[in-house]
């Protein structure tokens, strides 16, 4: 017999199994050797009141053997030499599980990744963060498993009618990612775990027949009628597919210009842009978790807390992007000559400091006076802050900052405390480097956000900048049940470069559902 329990238990409480079992046979009134094991169904923290709770639903096996989790696994075809073919540009989320789904319906994906490996990316990380040089082809958004392989790896997502969130957990699942994300509220992978997942993800599509090029990047696309005929490659290759997935992520500009230059059709579309702000995570476990913190330290049976802020401004959303406890903040530039800021954080999320983007929206009004370009004239402005953040902080990919309060009075800060922003920072008026109507959002969003969280509005609290990539700056049309181009007809813009996802998980079920897509259209399924 299996039986469905809720319990509201004490963070120490729920660390333990035992504990757990402990509760569930006096809940249900069993003898103790009549539970033989349990599943958590679901867990969350429930951290409104001065002592925070844990949540846990729970599948409870009673007199009858216990059952391990079964995870849904996708099952690959064998498409070595499948006639059909479909060319992936990009190796992120989208693109990753567009190639998984392709495969499972029998169609040979060729996967393009401009950047490289993880491995080899890891070194032009560790030469980006000390010597702040740029590779523009290997950075935190160009290479194997896209922007989210070094990010915080979060899973949570509302666009839960996207697709099936859950098969997408369970596939991370499948390659190696911890068994909690199934259950957890709010799901995270880490950085440290992401990248040997993506290398899974990547291996189990080679053993199948995949092709797989990395250091490949589309340069045009040649096009007869409607049809795209070749891919043509920097390094000379032509390659020839009945479909190519579009899944470049928000960063590929030379792919809005390619698009733009060959007229087919893409329009500019609202982002939000602003600041990163780091505080020390201590700060904000008190905050967050009260009195309970400082009787007995958030220790190992809490996790560092976190926050999501929003405030309206002169008719603007401000609000919190992208939060990470117990991260560091990072390069995120694409180019020399441009700085932009991320954060992540490691899978235990043990680093000293809390950072969050706080960024404003910025919609067509904004950007009117770059008109000239076109489709292109959301991406120019946010082009033209990141020159200015660069200028601003002398080079190298060193940071203009300010302290929170200095930012919020005008003041150039004359020293920082502590920050995880390993290039480093340097003192600069970010009202210098922000659009104006950005900055002033942000100073007032922040006495707001202050009084909301009280201690959130300090001097210890570093304001870095800019946070410029929040999501595509470009939309590139589909058609809302073929999910095709409206001019090319072979042509399946996909992911967050094309303006259909926020994030790993909505990017993971945009790939799969374009791909389901194209296997219908190819007749495969």
């Amino acid at each position: 017999m299996q039986k469905n329990l809720q319990l509201k238990l004490l963070p120490r409480e729920a660390a333990s199994a035992d504990i757990i079992r402990s509760y569930c046979i006096s809940a249900l009134g069993v003898a103790a050797s009549a539970i033989t094991g349990f599943h958590i169904l679901k867990q969350s923290l429930d951290a409104r009141s001065k002592q925070p709770w844990i949540l846990i639903s729970l599948l409870v096996f009673i007199d009858e053997p216990f059952t391990q989790r079964v995870i849904a696994k996708i099952q690959l075809k064998d498409v070595s030499h499948a006639f059909k073919k479909v060319a992936v540009i990009g190796a992120g989320p989208a693109g990753l599980f567009a190639a998984l789904t392709l495969a499972s319906h029998g169609i040979k994906p060729i996967i393009l990744e401009r950047g490289k490996d993880v491995r080899a990316r890891r070194r032009d990380l560790a030469k980006l963060n000390k010597e702040g040089v740029i590779n523009p082809e290997s950075n935190y958004c160009f290479g194997e498993g896209g922007a989210g392989t070094y990010s915080d790896g979060k899973l949570y997502t509302r666009s839960t009618k996207r697709g099936d969130v859950n098969r997408i957990l369970n596939i991370l699942a499948q390659y190696g990612a911890d068994e909690n994300i199934l259950y957890d509220a709010h799901p995270h992978i880490g950085t440290n775990k992401l990248p040997q997942i993506i290398v899974s993800i990547r291996e189990a599509l080679i053993d199948c027949g995949a092709a797989f090029y990395f250091e490949k990047k589309l340069e045009n696309l040649i096009i007869g009628k409607d049809r795209i005929t070749k891919l043509v490659c920097s390094d000379g290759d032509q390659i020839e597919a009945d479909a190519l997935i579009l899944a470049t992520g928000h960063s590929a500009r030379d792919i809005f210009h390619l698009l733009h230059d060959k007229n087919i059709l893409i329009e500019d579309k609202p982002f939000a842009l602003g600041v990163r702000i780091e505080h020390p995570q201590a700060l904000i476990d008190q905050i967050q978790y009260g009195n309970w913190t400082v009787k007995e330290g958030r220790g190992a049976f809490l996790p560092p807390a976190s926050y999501s802020l929003v405030e309206q401004v002169n008719g603007k959303g401000v609000f919190s992007f992208c939060m990470c406890p117990g991260g560091i903040i990072a390069p995120s530039s694409t180019a020399p000559g441009e700085l932009v800021v991320n954060g992540w954080s490691p899978s235990k999320r043990n680093n000293p400091y809390s950072n969050s983007g706080i960024v404003v929206s910025v919609d067509k009004e904004n950007f009117k006076h770059l008109a000239n370009h076109g489709p292109l004239a959301a991406m120019y402005f946010q082009q033209e802050v990141e020159v200015r953040a660069f200028d601003a902080g002398g080079g190298n990919m060193v940071a203009p900052a300010q302290r929170m309060t200095d930012f919020v009075d005008h003041k150039i800060s004359s020293s920082f405390p502590s920050c995880s922003y390993l290039p480093g920072i340097s003192p600069a008026s970010l009202k210098d480097v922000l659009p104006g109507f950005v900055h002033e959002n942000i100073r007032r969003a922040f006495i707001a956000f202050g009084k909301k969280m009280k201690g959130y509005y300090t001097s210890e609290a570093v304001v870095v900048a800019t946070e410029s990539r929040t999501s595509s700056p470009v939309r590139i049309p589909r058609d809302p049940d073929s999910l095709k181009h409206p001019q090319i007809s072979n042509l399946y813009p996909c992911g967050e470069g094309a303006g259909y996802a926020g994030g790993i998980v909505s990017a993971a079920m945009d790939g799969e559902r374009v791909a389901e897509r194209i296997a219908r259209e190819l007749s495969v399924v």
